[in-house]
């Protein structure tokens, strides 16, 4: 390969400072009393990267960025020649899988496809956030939405739920968890982001992301904080258009990075940059191809030395330049892994003529390459063994207890049951299998219920539990509800009439088991909002 030296020479010194920092990582005290994982199996040191990366070719120097995506459903034959025709140095997996199993056998045809130098993993990743940001949705322990945690403002056990969970993505053979999100949500109108936000407390929502990277990488995958350096003060879709971050320099520090240096002073692995145009900063250029943004900001003020991701390549604001200029660059601009290029080939053919034109693209590709397989040296090896901590029964009552620590009664009495008598459970369109979920758990607390529709005519004998979800707006609220429930952002219980409003954040089986309990006076609502709702207080149960 041409340039090995100078490719040794720049990666030995970028692994170096990667390694020092991890290893500052990991004597900082934290939290808790868990410990960070960080540290680098002693054959992948500094000599041993740099003499991997030095002896790539130019397609799979080009390769080892790239990170495209493989539908849960495609034929594993067909992905893994994907892998091993491009030399990709990781895959983001897309799609409701719903057979653990079959994901299981997927990527495991993945990582023997994969062009591994020195034996490293390939990196496979996944937009496993829980709440309506879901892949995996059957087999697997459902942990509430990122909203519920914050509800329930318990960082040690966000930390003890997020590690079982991570190690049963290891156990399926994935290794990357594109989450925590550290936006603090500045708007009820943000429905991108909502309930995906631990909330709009800068300092709860850091204490929140520093614990879900302690729990998943003490799983030994990577966790990936984003959308950098702040998706939740818009309410513009960065899916379809450009949001404009129009705060002040100081107001972005003081409310929209802390959540992104608590991730990285919790030794986090990766961090997504977002699609947004930081004004104060850098106006009219998306952030994720903002070298002020990524590298002055991030690196040097921020101090992280992980590998940076670019958000979806494929989403509107990156497609203003054809998918080869767009990778190069995203790449130039201080992303190390090029997420989701909407022309796989196309971005190839892109960062090789670039590399061979003289576009000072070889020493910046090599940087982001000893980033990018420094990553693939810290993350556990999948499992080989069975399944059983997948969805197993101490997992799934870490879940339970976070729903239930999460359950948040905004109007309404405490300590006593929210319904008595016969109970019909009513829901806005395409929730009649939660409603059933809900009727089924107040029958095991002894409560009467039946499944209704909002039609139906009032009956003074009656309780009306109304249930409402993401996406849901006040059309799709029940106005004759004795008891309106949000399992999603409560901000829809500002429009709700009921005289009685509960928050579960989630909708979860978990989630209604919970709320059943509440409902029957069974157990407390312990959370509190971490969203403010107009005339509602964080909590009717409690001080304010």
């Amino acid at each position: 390969m041409r340039n090995a030296g100078w490719n040794r020479i720049v990666a030995a010194g970028v692994v170096a400072a990667l390694l020092g920092a991890a290893a500052a990582c990991s004597s900082r005290p934290t939290s808790t009393s868990s410990p960070i994982v960080s540290a680098v199996p002693t054959s992948a040191d500094a000599d041993t990267l740099a003499r991997l990366v030095a002896d790539l070719t130019d397609e799979q120097l080009v390769g080892a960025v790239l990170m495209p995506s493989v539908n849960l459903d495609d034929p594993a034959d067909v992905t893994a020649a994907l892998v091993r025709d491009y030399h990709v140095g990781g895959v983001i997996l897309m799609g409701r899988g719903g057979d653990v199993a079959a994901v299981r056998v997927l990527t495991g045809k993945l990582h023997e496809a994969a062009d591994t130098p020195g034996e490293l993993p390939l990196l496979i990743g996944i937009d496993q956030e829980y709440g309506f940001v879901t892949r995996l949705t059957a087999g697997i322990t459902q942990l509430p939405s990122a909203m519920a945690f914050g509800a329930a403002a318990r960082p040690e056990l966000t930390e003890s739920a997020w590690r079982a969970v991570g190690g049963e993505l290891l156990e399926l053979g994935i290794n990357v968890d594109f989450a925590p999100d550290a936006d603090v949500l500045g708007s009820a109108a943000n429905a991108v982001i909502g309930s995906r936000s631990y909330g709009s407390d800068p300092k709860a929502v850091a204490a929140q992301v520093a614990a879900v990277t302690r729990g998943l990488q003490g799983a030994g995958v990577a966790a990936s904080v984003k959308h950098f350096p702040g998706h939740g003060r818009t309410a513009v879709d960065s899916h379809k258009n450009l949001p404009v971050l129009k705060q002040s320099r100081a107001d972005l520090g003081a409310a929209d990075l802390p959540p992104f240096q608590a991730g990285i002073d919790a030794g986090s692995w990766l961090v997504m940059s977002g699609h947004l145009d930081v004004r104060a900063i850098d106006p009219g250029v998306p952030a994720s191809f903002s070298s002020k943004v990524l590298v002055d900001l991030l690196r040097k003020q921020l101090g992280f030395t992980g590998a940076v991701v670019t958000d979806a390549l494929n989403m509107a604001p990156a497609q203003r330049w054809a998918p080869g200029e767009a990778a190069v660059r995203a790449l130039l601009a201080g992303n190390d892994l090029l997420l989701m290029p909407p022309d796989l080939g196309a971005a190839q053919r892109g960062l090789l003529d670039a590399l061979h034109s003289g576009r000072q693209l070889r020493e910046r590709l090599v940087e982001a390459v000893t980033r990018a397989l420094t990553v693939r040296a810290r993350v556990r090896p999948a499992g080989r063994d069975g399944l059983d901590t997948v969805g197993s029964s101490p997992n799934a009552a870490l879940a339970a207890q976070v729903a239930a620590a999460g359950i948040t009664i905004l109007k309404g009495a405490c300590e006593q049951p929210l319904v008595r008598g016969a109970v019909r459970v009513t829901a806005a369109d395409g929730r009649a299998d939660k409603a059933a979920a809900l009727v089924a758990a107040l029958g095991r607390t002894g409560v009467e219920a039946t499944v209704g529709k909002v039609a139906d005519k009032p009956d003074k004998k009656v309780t009306v539990v109304h249930l409402v979800g993401w996406g849901d707006g006040p059309a799709d609220l029940n106005r004759r509800a004795a008891v309106t429930v949000a399992m999603d952002s409560p901000f829809i219980l500002a429009r709700a009439t009921s005289p009685v409003r509960v928050a579960t954040y989630s909708s979860t089986l978990a989630a209604l088991e919970a709320l059943a309990a509440v409902l029957a006076g069974r157990a407390p609502a312990p959370g509190r909002s971490p969203v403010s709702v107009a005339g509602l207080p964080a909590t009717a149960c409690g001080p304010q």
